[in-house]
């Protein structure tokens, strides 16, 4: 099979598909590796690392997509990549379908076969591919957010830990899964007082086993909502639906509540966010204001730290990329339910649920097409 890892396009976002180590397992298996020049750049592989382990360094995104059986990217086509969709081809990546008619559209005329890493999905309910990028943007969240707070940066003026004789920042964290749970790490290790919502009674039990006692857990509803937000300095979304839009939990009155220059981070953004006031933002220009409130909504938070990131997605991404370029995409979705459930269009079908209800679309079970 050929298999192709392009360029990433979208802005500042400079993680690779394919790291050389996984080059060197796919050409060791036979298969032929085609990577756009300069595509690892910016996670510290140069052409000559992916050359010396049997890539094919080839000069334009085109003949990277023109020439492939297998597409591996980091992040979502963007509209300038509709162009090469085709039937039969295979594009596994971050897809982040609800909140993108569009590119749901393109998909779905194009006939490729689109298979997201946010919805492969183990038995056990584990995303396994979003989970090391999830562990990255949760830590993340608050160091942004620690700049974000500093007074010259648009903040309210609040040392995220304090110091002796003057109290820490007061961080909330809505939702309490693998992006909350790092922003709490992070935070609590900073020295800030951390409040973690969640409706999840089993999981706010395993959150207080293991986090330190300047973190606490309360379960999650409007009014809990309400009375932390007024108290909160940094305010993380970390709410995931899989496959959903996520839910709107921070309506625009409820910034009124809020401290002025208090500083939001929606790591939902990708799936819409979890902000009403939230919308897309870039590492080049990542914030922006709304009656008084600092919002970072950063879309490809991880992009910030390529060399981190590339090697944490690589490494849960790569055996089922070798996975369909050693047996072909039907016979590895039929061999893998987890790999199966992450097909989220199968020529010119919607295959995924989530993103069926988040559009209103019609769509169908992957496991009858298969």
């Amino acid at each position: 099979m050929i298999v192709g890892c392009p360029k990433e396009i979208k802005n500042n976002e400079n993680r690779v598909g394919l790291t050389p180590a996984g080059v060197w397992a796919l050409t060791r298996s036979g298969h032929t590796v085609l990577v756009e020049t300069s595509a690892g750049a910016g996670s510290g592989f140069s052409d000559e690392d992916y050359q010396a382990k049997g890539a094919e360094i080839v000069d334009t995104a085109a003949e990277v997509w023109n020439r492939s059986d297998l597409i591996v990217k980091v992040k979502e086509p963007l509209p300038a990549e509709y162009g090469f969709f085709r039937e039969n081809l295979v594009l596994f990546t971050y897809l982040h379908l609800a909140p993108v008619p569009d590119l749901t559209k393109a998909l779905l005329e194009s006939g490729i076969i689109g298979i997201a890493y946010e919805t492969v999905q183990l038995p056990t309910g584990e995303l396994p591919l979003l989970v090391p990028m999830s562990e990255v943007a949760g830590r993340m969240a608050v160091t942004v957010g620690a700049h974000y707070l500093a007074y010259p940066n648009g903040g309210l003026g609040r040392l995220i830990g304090g110091v002796p004789g003057v109290a820490p920042a007061e961080v909330l964290i809505i939702g309490g899964g693998v992006v909350g749970i790092n922003a709490a790490k992070m935070a609590a290790g900073l020295g800030a007082r951390v409040t973690i919502l969640d409706v999840n009674a089993d999981r706010m039990k395993y959150l207080d086993d293991v986090l330190p006692a300047n973190c606490v857990t309360v379960f999650s509803d409007r009014s809990a909502l309400e009375f932390h937000l007024r108290t909160a300095d940094l305010v993380i979304g970390a709410v995931l639906v899989a496959g959903k839009v996520a839910p709107k939990l921070v309506t625009r009155d409820m910034l009124k509540l809020m401290k002025p220059r208090a500083v939001v981070v929606d790591v939902a953004v990708d799936q819409g966010g979890c902000f009403e006031t939230t919308r897309p933002t870039t590492h080049e220009r990542p914030v922006y204001t709304v009656d008084g409130i600092l919002h970072y909504a950063v879309a490809n938070m991880p992009g910030a730290y390529p060399q981190t990131s590339t090697l944490a997605l690589t490494s849960v991404t790569l055996p089922y990329v070798q996975a369909l370029a050693d047996k072909g995409v039907l016979q590895a979705a039929k061999d893998d339910p987890a790999l199966r459930l992450g097909i989220n269009t199968w020529h010119g079908r919607l295959t995924c649920r989530a993103v069926a209800e988040s559009q209103g679309l019609p769509y169908e079970e992957i496991a009858e097409l298969v």
